[in-house]
């Protein structure tokens, strides 16, 4: 199978740059060597489920060279659990399916409850904006956002596997959809890695925003005046 980046569904608007890009069934991403981790995670939310459970097979990603490449090990005891960037349960159609998610390269150190409360929060309304009836299909970017002018931790021992995961400052997610009648939106979010004190809703920004702050450019196949006020807006919540 071509796995060529113009082959793949998820990449039709676009596909920002990355040291590493990761093709896999259902989902791309872009590995940064620098930060040890991903660098953005983009699919198209599978409106199919099955009821499969959650995989929990967490495991290395062998195609990042080791000295890139987190382990299990870099987690244990580090007070930060391994969030996904693509949803687990966004992925649930086949066991197959799911199980990629659980590839360390699709995780990053998120605080215990900013990854099981506030991002799991935005993950489930993503699938409920999914859900709606005029739309046909959500594309979801999500990565990590590091500010240069703020401390950094780290997880990871050295005498592991030599690897040191820094811990992200923060975490983007912009959204895009394409309705029945071809009319394209978008809604972005920046949420600092922390026991957050507001809903997500709060955290909204323009995409453009989300562009400086990572680094990226995002949804980068879409041109035209409309496009750009649509990055540079606030649209009002689903």
């Amino acid at each position: 199978m071509n796995n060529g980046p113009s082959l793949r569904r998820e990449t039709r608007y676009g596909m920002p740059a990355a040291d590493q890009i990761l093709f896999n069934r259902h989902y791309v991403l872009g590995y940064s060597y620098y930060f040890r981790q991903a660098k953005w995670a983009l699919e198209i939310v599978d409106p199919d489920t099955t009821g499969l459970e959650r995989a929990d097979n967490f495991r290395p990603d062998y195609r990042i060279p080791q000295m890139f490449r987190a382990d299990k090990a870099d987690y244990v005891h580090s007070g930060y659990d391994r969030g996904h960037l693509v949803a687990s349960a966004n992925q649930i159609e086949t066991e197959i399916q799911n199980s990629e998610t659980f590839l360390l390269s699709n995780m990053s150190p998120q605080q215990p409850q900013f990854n099981r409360r506030h991002w799991r929060n935005l993950e489930t309304e993503v699938r409920r904006l999914n859900d709606f009836e005029h739309i046909l299909e959500t594309y979801v970017i999500c990565g990590p956002i590091f500010y240069f002018d703020q401390p950094v931790d780290f997880i990871g021992a050295e005498d592991d596997n030599g690897v040191t995961l820094p811990i992200p400052n923060a975490y983007f997610k912009s959204i895009l959809t394409e309705d029945k009648r071809g009319n394209l939106h978008m809604w972005s979010f920046i949420l600092p890695n922390e026991d957050l004190g507001q809903p997500f809703t709060y955290y909204q920004v323009p995409t453009s925003k989300v562009e400086q702050y990572a680094g990226v450019e995002l949804w980068d196949r879409l041109v035209g005046s409309e496009i750009m006020e649509e990055k540079d807006s606030l649209r009002t919540m689903w």
